[in-house]
């Protein structure tokens, strides 16, 4: 195609967020034209995204900044099924309170991110709205009869599982055909042509495209992103400590603000193009940037990345925080911090059981190879023994104690009162 006429697909194609598409002329067109509705599918296994689904939520933010209506849709009907794409085993079943809880929660991440007001406001959609109510023999006779087994057979979250010898239930199989009736039920309720996604969803979405013709002659569409690693080809989201999480009640705003500061070099003008809003001339100038000078690129990445999942407000104070604990020597006032009794103190207590409790190592294990290996601190001292108790005489006058772990992972413990 040539350079694309609609600012839609312009921004997909300049900030890298374009993979694959069913049919981009026509949908630049489209966009060119008119107002579409597009939707990402969220299903609720958690009470909280992470920052694995954060290109999706960016892609919904773009293309409401450029005119046109997104939906996120909420699974609370296919949660009930599972999603086996990239996956090695079953989803653990979750009950109808759990995924009504998780979905709560989730629901708050994207506050921040889209507008739920005005002449294109985002739809908050479930689709246990009408999953729910769908009847067994009529959903085979009227949807199933567009499928060909053949062809889901070959579908990588199919496939996979299958040339790895590892079991996929009947349940799973029926995902695609949910997900692909989603996209048919959308577009009849709210003349939605467009579902997004990552690369791994292409044969599910195609799949709605072609429901989509066969059974109410529709024009969908479907677009795709590739796969977003770091440069040593890591899984973006994924940390030693686990997940990245969006909610703030998961991942506190200071430890997400850490985690884009420390960026390696080779990702920061390509974070910067897909996790922030910043004009692409300014992300060319500070992609220039070589040496020290970097740092002040991934200071603008962790800064504008954080306004956008926690708000401005949590971001000036995560930075501040950063200057302090960083440039100054100084215990920052937002750092991860949890409480303890004076009493527990004064029998003193474990020092790998603090650096679990604050999060700075995920397990009991962790924590002592975190001191085995040398990365252990208690107010910037190091700690040599995984037997070590940490006691009254470890309080610092502001009644604080600062765990470390490496050079760039802090956390409080303060007395409680």
């Amino acid at each position: 195609m040539s350079s694309p006429r609609s600012d839609f697909v312009a921004v997909m194609t300049e900030r890298g967020f374009l993979h694959q598409c069913t049919d981009l002329a026509a949908l630049d067109e489209a966009a060119r034209t008119g107002r579409i509705t597009a939707y990402v599918g969220y299903d609720c296994t958690a009470n909280s995204l992470h920052i694995g689904n954060l290109v999706s939520i960016m892609m919904l933010r773009w293309l409401q900044q450029t005119g046109h209506r997104p939906i996120p849709l909420m699974g609370g009907g296919t949660t009930k099924v599972g999603d086996p794409s990239g996956r090695d085993e079953t989803r653990r079943l979750l009950s109808e309170a759990d995924i009504e809880a998780n979905m709560a929660s989730i629901k708050r991440c994207f506050s921040n991110f889209l507008s739920f007001e005005g002449a294109n406001a985002a739809l908050m959609v479930n689709n246990a709205e009408w999953l729910d109510e769908l009847k067994y023999i009529p959903l085979l006779r009227d949807i199933g009869r567009h499928f060909s087994v053949n062809r889901m057979l070959t579908m990588d979250s199919v496939k996979l599982r299958l040339d790895r010898e590892q079991p996929l239930s009947f349940l799973e199989f029926n995902y695609m055909v949910l997900q692909a009736y989603d996209f048919v039920e959308l577009a009849r309720r709210y003349d939605c042509r467009l579902q997004m996604g990552g690369s791994d969803q292409w044969g599910n979405i195609v799949m709605g495209v072609e429901l989509g013709r066969r059974t109410n002659d529709l024009s969908l569409f479907g677009l795709t992103t590739p796969l977003i690693q770091s440069s040593s080809g890591a899984k973006m989201g994924k940390t030693a400590q686990g997940a990245v999480w969006l909610n703030g009640d998961r991942l506190a705003p200071y430890d997400y603000y850490q985690y884009w500061r420390n960026t390696a070099d080779g990702d920061v003008e390509r974070f910067l193009k897909v996790f922030t809003d910043l004009p692409l001339d300014e992300i060319a100038r500070l992609g220039k940037l070589g040496g020290a000078e970097i740092n002040e690129a991934k200071k603008v990445l962790a800064f504008h990345a954080t306004r956008l999942c926690h708000g401005q407000q949590a971001a000036e104070s995560a930075a501040e925080t950063a200057r302090q604990t960083f440039e100054q020597g100084e215990i920052g006032a937002a750092l991860p911090t949890i409480t303890t009794k004076r009493e527990l103190l004064e029998q003193g207590q474990p020092v790998i059981n603090y650096f679990h409790q604050t999060g700075l190592a995920a397990s009991l294990g962790d924590a002592r190879r975190l001191v085995r290996g040398g990365g252990a601190r208690i107010n910037d001292q190091a700690v040599t023994d995984e037997k070590r108790m940490v006691t009254l005489a470890d309080l610092t006058a502001e009644g604080l104690i600062k765990l470390s772990a490496g050079r760039k992972r802090h956390a409080l413990v303060r007395l409680e009162s």
